[in-house]
């Protein structure tokens, strides 16, 4: 696989940041998770719902392409990135 930089935006006990981190994990696509109920990350909170325009976690990023993005569990989407990866 190659290099990719993808954070996961996550809540802890979330069920679909759950199914993607299980998703990423099958594709062996390296990810870093950061929890957005951590008081440190509440700037955050604002970048991703007015900035991306995103309500529901997980909200995943795919560094190298900052238009690359998405909310919740989405395989369609992560088996692209698997397969651009490739």
């Amino acid at each position: 696989m190659t290099d990719l930089t993808v954070t996961v935006y996550s809540t802890p006990n979330c069920q679909q940041c759950k199914a993607t981190y299980r998703h990423l994990d099958k594709l062996e696509i390296g990810y870093t998770i950061v929890d957005l109920s951590a008081p440190e990350n509440a700037e955050l909170l604002t970048w991703i719902t007015d900035d991306l325009g995103y309500d529901a976690a997980p909200v995943v990023v795919v560094d190298q392409d900052p238009d690359n993005h998405w909310s919740k569990y989405r395989p369609d989407r992560i088996t692209r990135l698997a397969a651009a990866a490739a």
